[in-house]
């Protein structure tokens, strides 16, 4: 049977492990690096199936947890899946749910068998495995599918996280068991292992051994400092083989970006973009900008020149946008979602090019002499 999700290796940076590539699913091939717009319940924030087809977008993100809690894998099977559900003919990656569950803190139990937690909708007693999280992703129909993992918080000790990542790698192998085989879904595990290399090192090579359609990093950017997260990632890596898709979870933030490029990430994904928007956030080149500022107030420039997203190149200028923010208009959270997925996109576009040329290393040190990380 031939494999739902594939990876072509284009090019590889001579002097990063940055990585060119083309990722093969079944809704589409697409060029990598790239990044996923999050569709947490089904559908991107305040932005439509075909706004981000026309901003770049190729494959979003569904959650298992969310949508096994509303509207209910049954009724999206129903539908016939989540392409038909949400009118989004690109591919789906579905998030396995584990770190919805690792965030609920004190409302979940994680015993060998699964995670027991108390649903934020209603307070309802619900029950999460490897084997139910693989039967909901299999009713969503997403492409990629996601391994039921612990995400590890940070400041956790060796031992419970030596246990933790044991625990994942047993769970990897009961979400492989229970997956229909299929030339339509693909299965990622996910590398965890807490702040400690050794850790790391085990369950990167207990997965590969498993021979996973691709490999997620999981349990970084979670609270530790930005060079222990890097530290973590080349470790998590550099084991991982080239052949196949690497995905950095739940990073969406350039600066962070374009260091895990050069560690050898192919995929990433975050609500950064449409949280900060709808906190009235733009997010350009040299930093983010917070509209909500009186030093926009009668700024008529776009929110980042040469622009190509729907709120530059049609004009709509920084004053403007500061306005709709502070009349609480709807509007402007649009424009500043369409503007930060749109520079994203760009963003990874213009990463690979520099890859593809050999100049990556000059392209990553030119961004992160200019970005600033606090508007």
């Amino acid at each position: 049977m031939q494999a739902a999700i594939t990876y072509e290796l284009i090019k590889k940076d001579e002097r990063t492990g940055a990585r060119a590539g083309i990722l093969h699913t079944p809704h589409g091939d697409f060029p990598t690096p790239i990044f996923m717009p999050v569709g947490t319940a089904a559908s991107v924030k305040g932005v439509s199936p075909d706004e981000l087809k026309d901003l770049g977008a190729k494959i979003i993100l569904g959650n298992t947890y969310h949508l096994f809690l509303r509207p209910g894998a049954d009724l999206i099977r129903e539908a016939g899946g989540l392409h038909n559900f949400m009118h989004w003919d690109g591919a789906i990656l579905t998030d396995s749910g584990g770190f919805q569950v690792f965030s609920l803190g004190q409302l979940r139990k994680i015993t060998e068998d699964g995670a027991e937690f108390r649903s934020h909708i209603d307070g309802a007693k619900k029950f999460l495995s490897p084997e139910v999280s693989m039967e909901v992703q299999a009713a969503l129909g997403s492409d990629i599918v996601m391994a039921f993992d612990e995400c590890i918080p940070y400041g956790v000790d060796y031992e419970y996280s030596r246990k933790s990542t044991a625990r994942t790698t047993r769970w990897a192998e009961r979400c492989q068991k229970a997956l229909p085989q299929s030339e339509h879904q693909g299965l990622f595990g996910i590398v965890q292992g807490g702040m400690f290399a050794d850790l790391r090192k085990k369950s990167a090579l207990d997965l590969v051994a498993m021979d996973f359609c691709g490999y997620a990093v999981g349990g970084l950017s979670v609270g530790e400092p930005e060079n222990l997260m890097n530290e973590m990632l080349a470790v998590s890596t550099e084991l991982l083989p080239e052949n196949k898709p690497r995905y950095l979870m739940g990073v969406g933030t350039p600066d962070y970006i374009v260091n895990a490029v050069g560690n050898g990430i192919d995929m990433f994904d975050c609500v950064f973009p449409t949280r900060v928007a709808r906190n009235g956030m733009a997010m350009t080149r040299t930093g983010r900008l917070v509209m909500k500022n009186a030093a926009f107030t009668r700024d008529f420039a776009t929110l980042e020149e040469n622009c190509g997203c729907y709120a530059c190149r049609n004009g709509y200028t920084r004053a403007y946008i500061r306005h709709l923010i502070r009349a609480g208009e709807i509007f402007g959270l649009r424009l500043l979602s369409l503007h930060n997925l749109y520079f994203l996109q760009k963003f990874m576009r213009d990463m690979r090019e520099a890859i593809l040329t050999d100049c990556f290393s000059e392209f990553a040190a030119e961004f992160l002499a200019h970005y600033r990380k606090h508007g």
